[in-house]
């Protein structure tokens, strides 16, 4: 018996030593995923922050700074603000074109696309889309540029020419989207009509639109060409979808990070992040072709929902607004 007393005693202590060291063992799990390298200040920035495009090269970073109405130019290598462009209104989308050295930020409140000089940041030209310019890519294969706009379009833009060329109707304003050269369509976010709407990018007719199933409120997307997968995050519930894109069908659907702005699909690792409003960035990882369970929640600020992933320097670029005590801010995170 008394045997017996001491074996289980060690096996106590043993448990108690071994649960202890859990919380050390995993304190760090999230370091292991995207570490916190720098955090670098926006004097001067108050109000929403919204997309962030970046300029590999010169190391810029470029912040459309919505409630302040500015263009925030950011060296990351320096860690300063190296420029201001003001008098916008209500920039949202912004994207940097490096064969063509333009830098072009759509305007929310008049509907502006601007197209400036990004030496001395001089107005080249502007294509005038009427109203809530948003969401905005750039093909660098045909030289166009995508914009959301209005109450329903995606205006295509000569990049070259800075001419508008032709419009994809929509059956509300579109939100992120993504285009898919393999498949020649483009995927949309259409939350005000609870949808996922497909367009052909030769016909610029849609041909598909998938009705949300189980989640609503669907804005941002990210498209995993090579294996046909979008990833939709839903903000009514937080919840991020998997479709396929060849068939429109939910292949998983599990909770997310809540008020999702941004998602960006890292082929490099096989990872999703996610950057929600609530303050958290959702990391998953895949497990197989049709599942990724969560990897990491990492804790950030409450509004930072807008974010810019750079695979070619594996950083995710997290956008702080002002609140509070907290100022507005730059995070950049290493993936590991």
């Amino acid at each position: 018996m008394k045997i017996l007393m001491q074996l289980i005693s060690a096996l106590l202590i043993f448990l108690v030593c071994f649960n202890c060291s859990l919380p050390d063992s995993n304190m760090n799990a999230e370091d292991n995923v995207l570490t916190l390298t720098e955090k670098i200040t926006l004097p001067n920035v108050s109000g929403r922050i919204d997309h962030i495009a970046y300029d590999s090269i010169n190391h810029l970073a470029f912040v459309a700074a919505l409630g302040n109405n500015t263009i925030e130019v950011v060296n990351i290598e320096t860690k300063q603000v190296v420029h201001t462009i003001k008098g916008l209104h209500e920039p949202q989308g912004v994207v940097y074109i490096p064969a063509l050295q333009k830098l072009v930020v759509a305007n929310g409140d008049n509907g502006e696309c601007i197209f400036f000089e990004p030496k001395n940041y001089t107005q080249l030209s502007s294509v005038n889309l009427k109203g809530d310019a948003d969401n905005i890519r750039y093909d660098a294969a045909t030289n166009l540029l995508y914009a959301g706009y209005g109450s329903g379009g995606i205006a295509i833009i000569n990049a070259g020419t800075m001419k508008q060329v032709a419009s994809i109707l929509l059956d509300g304003h579109p939100e992120s989207f993504q285009l898919s050269k393999k498949e020649n369509h483009i995927y949309i976010n259409v939350p005000d009509a609870d949808e996922i709407e497909v367009a052909d990018l030769s016909s610029h007719l849609i041909i598909a639109k998938w009705k949300n199933t189980n989640a609503s409120f669907n804005f941002p997307m990210a498209l995993d060409e090579e294996n046909h997968r979008i990833f939709v995050a839903c903000r009514s519930p937080a919840t991020l979808r998997m479709i396929d894109t060849q068939t429109g069908k939910d292949i998983q659907s599990i909770n997310c990070s809540g008020d999702a702005d941004d998602i960006f699909y890292d082929p490099a690792r096989h990872r999703i992040y996610i950057s929600g409003g609530e303050g958290s960035i959702w990391v998953l990882t895949q497990q197989d072709a049709d599942h990724y369970p969560v990897m990491a929640k990492i804790s950030t600020a409450s509004g930072a929902r807008t974010s810019l992933y750079v695979p070619a320097w594996s950083r995710l670029y997290l956008a702080v607004p002002h609140r509070a005590s907290q100022p507005a801010e730059i995070r950049v995170y290493q993936a590991q």
